[in-house]
């Protein structure tokens, strides 16, 4: 079973990442501090940055570099205009999966 889970959870985290930064744009530590608030998303920066840095990449996300007080400048992410479409469309497929997979699981009634 534990296998499982966290095959699931590594193939759902882009997407969670992709929506908490359609939400707002933020940084990498806030980012991890939201996603560990639900208990089965929890992930370490470890993990976290990997998969910001890989978005990068994919031209999904921006960074722009702002000051802090505390020393130097932090990374603030937001998603680009590819970006937003793309987890608008991850969403649409969410929902029509979800509704595919709940289908499965009720068992349909039978008419008299």
């Amino acid at each position: 079973m534990k296998d499982w889970i966290t095959q699931l959870r590594k193939g759902l985290l882009e997407f969670c990442v992709l929506n908490v930064l359609a939400q707002e744009q933020t940084y990498g530590y806030r980012l991890v501090q939201q996603l560990r608030r639900i208990e089965e998303l929890a992930i370490g920066e470890s993990t976290a940055y990997p998969i910001l840095a890989r978005l990068r990449r994919d031209e999904l996300l921006k960074v722009r570099h702002v000051p802090s007080g505390t020393g130097p400048p932090r990374r603030c992410y937001c998603l680009t205009d590819l970006g937003r479409r793309r987890v608008a469309a991850m969403n649409r497929y969410w929902d029509d999966l979800v509704a595919s997979v709940e289908r499965l699981r009720t068992p349909e009634k039978e008419e008299a």
